[in-house]
């Protein structure tokens, strides 16, 4: 060798030794012929003794397969193996050690020799396993359908704001709770996939809305047709929101107009695969303050705000306010009340007749539902009958009502004969006429009592008479059990003459609203007298509400009204004094 040579070949040497990564050259079958001493340190604490002979030996309880995949049959210059990360033991001396990982790569040199690299992989292993657990983090926090952070990412930076205001009282923050209104009939007519398209729009309007108004505020996918916003109010007075505002330094009035604008955006039609699909959603706000701790508790008022609001109809804004949560206090005792009142029949049926605008014979009688509470005397319908809708005990409720009103319409027809009402009218909510069993729920009560369906009527309101297809079809089987169906509060809802023949009922009855005025109002006369004139038109009777005055009935008649019900004729009454009214009318048509 020449000087010059072994100068290099020095150099080389010392370069190896000195590199900051360990190098091993060994036999086929793994013997050691060179090791620097960072590799030495490295496997070192593998082996017991310091018997660094044998790599495959050393590395044999980490990667037992290392002996057979050096047999293979490999070119010089092929990897037998590359960046195979060894975790090693924790030493027995330090138990509380963080885990350390050890990264191989074998190569064959040629037919007789192999290099191997070793490294301290530790670090950037650290770092794999922190980017994958942020990115794992990230998913557990957003959501699929919307891309929008979900529930969980909300509540946490709710929490964080609640952090925040505790150090800093001038921080005000405040959450919107967006819920789809009757979002429902939209995955049952259209279907899921049209359902998730009306989603995904909603969260574009929100955050478009939200976003051009509040730099920052979070908006999150809070439940399957819910949204939630987290925006921060202080240092947004000068925007075009705040100058919109009733004041420009009130916060109520900022949110009042962040909400309405939430409310009219999602208001607007919706394109769904060339069907356009109209939706509206209800708000809640609530404003965060010192009595708040959590951030489910932040949520809960949120969701009384927007309860209240759905409660009013929907499609609007609502404020959360102590008063609002007492109110939700006195809902929740009274729903707890109603649910032992089904149980021990607190509940009761009273009878308002319906008289022929001709001759005044009573021809019929509504079936009406009343509670009579221990401590809270009688409590009036309107107090419990949404409590029971919202809660789905009306299905009960209303599977009970129709029962005693069939066997009473019965029991008349056997003690009164021919004189007895026709027809027994009773009331279905929404919830009922979209029970599944609700058709063999009436044909059960008919068959009980005896009665041919051509004696019931049923009742649906003018809203609901004219929603979606499910609506309909239900409303179709109940039809073909021989039934009639009455169109009630018409002029109240979403129909209108010109859409009256779509509808399958067989009675409309003309709200109390019109009635009320039509003797002083020529306006509501025109009204009454072409409600009348286009349901006889179509072969459907009118019956006209809330008639309190001899002079309303007889102007009724006159503008073709079939037949009425009021104060005028009787109000509403148990069964035992509607018994003894329709024997006493008896008498009188016989005197």
């Amino acid at each position: 060798m020449s000087e010059g040579s072994a100068t290099t070949h020095e150099a080389l040497i010392q370069f190896l030794y000195r590199a900051p990564i360990g190098l091993v050259q060994t036999s086929l079958t793994g013997e050691i012929a060179m090791i620097n001493p960072m590799a030495a340190r490295l496997l070192m604490p593998l082996v017991a003794g310091g018997n660094l002979f044998n790599l495959f030996d050393v590395l044999d309880a980490l990667a037992p397969q290392l002996r057979s995949l050096a047999q293979q049959p490999l070119e010089a210059g092929d990897l037998i193996c590359d960046d195979l990360h060894l975790p090693l033991p924790t030493a027995a001396n330090a138990p509380d050690a963080a885990p350390r990982t050890l990264a191989l790569q074998l190569l064959r040199l040629d037919d007789a020799t192999l290099m191997a690299t070793l490294s301290d992989a530790t670090a950037a292993v650290q770092r794999e396993q922190q980017r994958l657990a942020a990115r794992v983090h990230a998913a557990t926090r957003t959501d699929g359908l919307t891309a929008l952070p979900n529930r969980l990412a909300l509540l946490e930076a709710i929490d964080l704001a609640l952090e925040q205001r505790s150090r800093d009282i001038d921080a005000r923050w405040t959450v919107l709770l967006i819920n789809a209104d009757r979002f429902e009939r939209i995955n049952v007519t259209l279907g899921p996939a049209a359902g998730d398209a009306v989603l995904r729009q909603m969260a574009a309007r929100i955050r478009a809305t939200i976003g051009a108004q509040v730099p920052g505020a979070l908006t999150a996918r809070f439940g399957s047709d819910e949204f939630a916003v987290l925006l921060r109010l202080d240092g947004m007075h000068g925007t075009a929101t705040a100058t919109d505002a009733a004041s420009g330094d009130d916060d109520l009035a900022i949110c009042e107009v962040l909400a309405q604008r939430v409310v009219d955006a999602l208001g607007a039609p919706y394109a769904v695969g060339g069907t356009s699909v109209h939706a509206s959603a209800s708000v809640g706000v609530v404003r965060i303050a010192t009595s708040h701790h959590r951030a489910v508790t932040v949520m809960q008022d949120a969701d009384l705000a927007m309860r209240e609001a759905k409660r009013l109809g929907g499609g609007r804004h609502g404020l959360f306010t102590p008063a609002v949560r007492a109110q939700a206090w006195q809902r929740g005792s009274l729903e707890a009340d109603l649910r032992r009142a089904l149980d021990e029949d607190q509940l009761f049926v009273v009878y308002q007749p319906i008289v022929a605008l001709a001759d005044g014979a009573v021809v019929g009688m509504e079936a009406l539902v009343r509670w009579r509470h221990p401590q809270r005397g009688v409590v009036p319908p309107d107090r419990f009958i949404g409590i029971a809708e919202e809660t789905g005990m009306i299905v009960a409720l209303g599977e009970r009502v129709l029962r005693q009103a069939c066997d009473q319409l019965a029991t008349w027809r056997r003690t009164l004969g021919p004189l007895a009402p026709r027809s027994m009218s009773v009331n279905l909510s929404r919830a009922q006429v979209l029970e599944p069993s609700i058709v063999g729920t009436v044909a059960r009560a008919l068959a009980a009592s005896g009665l041919d369906a051509d004696a019931l009527q049923l009742e649906v309101t003018e809203s609901l008479a004219a929603q979606d297809a499910i609506v309909q079809q239900r409303l179709g089987e109940l039809k073909a059990l021989g039934l009639s169906l009455a169109l009630d509060d018409f002029g109240t809802g979403y129909s209108s003459l010109a859409s009256l023949h779509l509808l399958p009922v067989d009675v409309v009855k003309i709200d109390r609203s019109f009635v009320g005025p039509s003797v002083k109002s020529a306006h509501h006369r025109v009204l009454i007298e072409a409600v009348s004139k286009v349901a006889r038109s179509l072969g459907m009777n009118t019956v006209a509400e809330g008639v309190e005055t001899r002079e309303q009935a007889e102007l009724l008649a006159a503008l073709d009204c079939d037949k009425a019900q009021g104060y005028f004729y009787a109000r509403p009454m148990p069964a035992d004094d509607a018994t003894a009214w329709l024997q006493a009318q008896l008498e009188r048509s016989c005197g």
